[in-house]
């Protein structure tokens, strides 16, 4: 019994939060947008390199609002 609560405690700990908080700070909301800037940077790199029949390329590629090639 020791041992399932124990890996019960540890399972609930390596979980990460349902949401991110809304930051509270100037400082904080720079951080989150440039961390949303750059990782939109990064998919549009990743997604020039790739093959457009490639499995996945509709899921992780294509977005409404971007533009056709």
């Amino acid at each position: 019994m020791i041992l399932s609560l124990t890996a019960l405690a540890t399972a609930a700990c390596t979980f990460p939060a349902p949401y991110e908080p809304d930051p509270t700070s100037v400082y904080q909301w720079e951080r989150r947008q440039e961390e949303i800037t750059r990782r939109e940077a990064e998919r549009r790199r990743l997604c020039a390199i790739r093959n457009e029949d490639s499995e996945g390329y509709d899921r992780d590629c294509r977005r409404s609002g971007d533009p056709q090639s």
